[in-house]
């Protein structure tokens, strides 16, 4: 199978394609490794300490990684690009 890499838009869909995968990971890990730190920190404590905590702040990340990938979903930075460069070339 032959594929062009010069071209723009495979290039931008296998981009898209391996940051979605690599956000699915982090969830994945993100819901798995959580699960496991609740269980520890309820059987030892029989309340939530320091599992809380943790969570809450690579929930904090996981979410700013979602964020990421839907802001280049939308071609923000494609889309300025051509804003500047019009308002440069108008201006």
């Amino acid at each position: 199978m032959s594929e062009n890499m010069d071209d723009p838009d495979q290039a931008l869909a296998r981009r898209r394609a391996q940051y979605l995968a690599g956000l699915l990971w982090h969830t994945g890990a993100f819901v798995i490794i959580s699960v496991f730190f609740v269980a520890i920190d309820l059987i030892g404590n029989r309340s939530l300490n320091w599992s809380f905590w943790t969570v809450a702040a690579w929930a904090f990340a996981l979410a700013f990684h979602a964020l990421a990938y839907l802001i280049d979903g939308s071609n923000l930075e494609e889309r300025k690009t051509r804003q500047y460069l019009r308002s440069r070339k108008n201006g």
